[in-house]
C-alpha cells in the first residue's frame, strides 16, 4: 500500500505506473483516492479543532473558577459538556473515512523499478542470464510420474484417494532426497547469516488479508470455515505476519529469517504434461526468505537474495536462468520481481523453482509496521524470496540426473544429507 502523502505529491507518477502495468481499469482509482484523502483531512481538521476548542475551555474555565467567576464559570462549563459527543461523532467520521482511504489504496501498485521490462503478461517477461548448458538425453526420458511409480518411490493413485488430486506420497530414496534438499538448503541460509525459524502453520484472516493481495487470496488461500484462520501459501506470510502492528527497534535491522514449511495452495494451474505428479501440487515443501530492512538497502538485499538462490541451484548442477518479471506479470505489492527456473529436459524448456521479491514499504505499511531512525517514524523495506521449493528442484533432478538405466545420481552436494547414498533407482520393498 502507497503512501497516501505520496500518492498526493506524485499523481502523475502513480497514473504513469498504473498504465505501465496495463491496468487502466485503476486509474479512476487515483481520483477517488485523493477526493476520499481531501475529506478525510477535512475531518481531521474538524476533530482536531475540537480537541484544541475543549482544551481551550477547560483552562477558561479553571481560569475563571480561580477568579472566583463561578456564573460565567458554569456557562462554559455547559458548553464543555457538549463537545465530548461533537469530538466522537467527528472521530467516527474521521475514521470511517480513513478505512475507506486505506481500501482505495490498497488496489493501487506499488511504484516499479525502472529495471521492470514493460509488458503485457508472462509472455513478455525478459531473461536476465541463464548459468549452465541444458543437456537433452539420448535416450527415451521418462516422466517423474512415470519413473517414481515404476521404482515404488511416490503413490499419487492413494493421496488421490485419500485428500484428492494435487496431492503424494513420497516414500524411500525420494523422500529421503527430498529431505536432503531442505536439510541442505536450511544450512545454506544460516551460513549466510540467516535466523532459522519454525513459523505456525494457520494465521488469522485479517493477518492473511493484510500480507497478501486480493488476487493471492482467490487464487491461493485455503480458508478454514467457521474459524477466522487460513492455511499458509507460504512461510513468507508467518515470518512477516509476526511483527504485525510492531515498532521495531532499527538496531534490530536487518532482520534476515528463514523457514522451512509446508505450504498450502488452492491452484494447481495449467493442464498438460505431468499433470499428475509433482510438478504443481496442493501440498509442498519450501524454505523461504524474508529480510526487514531499512529503506536504503532494500536494493542491495533484493541482488544478495536472487545470489543466494542461483547459488543454491547451481550447487545441485541444474541449469537456470533468472528471469525479469515485466509490469504486467508483477504483483501489485512489488517495486521489482525475478523468477529463477531450472531447466526441464522433457519439456525443452526451463519452469520455475523460485521467484525473489522487493515489495519496499507497501507490505510494511499494509501491516502497519514501524522504526525510528534519528527519532522520525519510517515505515521499513521487506523482500521475499525462494531459498528452495523442492517439487520442482527434484523434477529437474530426476531428469536432468536421470541415466538409461533408469537410475538417477544424487547431486554431490547432497550426498553426505543421504547418508553417502549416490545413485537412486533400485525399487525398495
Amino acid at each position: 500500500m502507497l503512501d497516501i502523502k505520496f500518492v498526493r505529491e506524485n499523481v502523475d507518477l502513480v497514473r504513469e505506473n498504473i498504465a505501465k502495468k496495463f491496468q487502466d481499469d485503476k486509474l479512476p482509482l487515483v481520483d477517488e483516492v485523493l477526493k476520499l484523502d481531501e475529506k478525510w483531512r477535512k475531518e481531521k481538521y474538524a476533530a482536531d479543532g475540537l480537541r484544541a476548542k475543549r482544551n481551550k475551555v477547560s483552562e477558561e474555565i479553571n481560569q475563571l473558577m480561580k477568579g472566583g467567576k463561578k456564573k460565567e464559570a458554569q456557562v462554559l462549563i455547559q458548553e464543555a459538556k457538549e463537545i465530548p459527543a461533537a469530538i466522537k461523532e467527528s472521530e467516527e467520521v474521521e475514521q470511517r473515512l480513513w478505512n475507506e482511504l486505506r481500501e482505495k489504496l490498497s488496489g493501487i501498485p506499488n511504484i516499479m523499478s525502472d529495471r521492470v521490462p514493460i509488458g503485457k503478461d508472462d509472455s513478455e517477461n525478459v531473461v536476465e542470464k541463464v548459468y549452465g548448458k541444458p543437456k537433452d538425453p539420448k535416450f527415451d526420458l521418462k516422466g517423474h510420474v512415470e519413473l517414481l511409480e515404476e521404482l515404488g518411490m511416490a503413490d499419487f493413485e492413494s493421496s488421490s484417494d485419500v485428500a484428492g488430486t494435487g496431492f503424494f506420497y513420497m516414500e524411500g530414496d525420494l523422500a529421503l532426497l527430498n529431505r536432503a534438499l531442505i536439510n541442505y538448503t536450511i544450512d545454506k541460509m544460516v551460513k549466510h547469516g540467516f535466523r532459522y525459524i519454525e513459523t505456525p502453520l494457520l494465521l488469522r484472516g485479517d493477518v492473511i488479508n493484510r500480507v497478501t493481495d486480493l488476487h493471492d487470496q482467490e487464487n491461493m488461500i485455503y480458508r478454514i470455515e467457521n474459524d477466522d484462520l487460513a492455511l499458509i501459501g507460504t512461510s513468507e506470510h508467518s515470518l512477516i505476519g509476526r511483527f504485525v502492528d510492531k515498532e521495531v527497534n532499527v538496531k534490530d535491522l536487518p532482520i534476515k529469517h528463514t523457514s522451512y514449511s509446508m505450504c498450502f495452495r488452492k491452484e494447481i494451474g495449467s493442464h498438460g504434461i505431468d499433470e499428475k505428479g509433482l510438478f504443481r501440487t496442493h501440498q509442498f515443501n519450501k524454505v523461504e526468505m524474508v529480510v526487514i530492512c531499512k529503506p536504503e538497502e532494500s536494493d542491495d538485499y533484493f541482488e544478495k537474495m536472487k545470489k543466494i538462490s542461483v547459488e543454491i541451484l547451481k550447487d545441485l548442477g541444474l541449469p537456470i536462468r533468472v528471469l525479469k518479471i515485466c509490469s504486467g506479470d508483477l504483483g501489485d505489492l512489488k517495486k521489482e520481481q525475478v523468477d529463477i527456473e531450472v531447466y526441464s529436459p522433457r519439456r525443452k524448456g526451463y519452469i520455475e523453482a523460485g521467484s525473489c521479491s522487493n515489495l519496499t514499504d507497501c507490505q510494511a505499511r499494509k501491516l502497519g509496521i514501524t522504526t525510528r531512525i534519528k527519532g522520525e517514524r519510517v515505515v521499513p523495506h521487506t523482500l521475499n524470496n525462494t531459498a528452495l521449493a523442492t517439487p520442482r528442484p527434484l523434477v529437474a533432478i530426476l531428469e536432468n540426473n536421470q541415466q538409461k538405466n533408469g537410475t538417477v545420481k544424487v547431486p554431490k552436494v547432497l550426498i553426505p544429507y543421504m547418508g553417502g547414498k549416490e545413485v537412486i533407482g533400485k525399487k525398495e520393498k
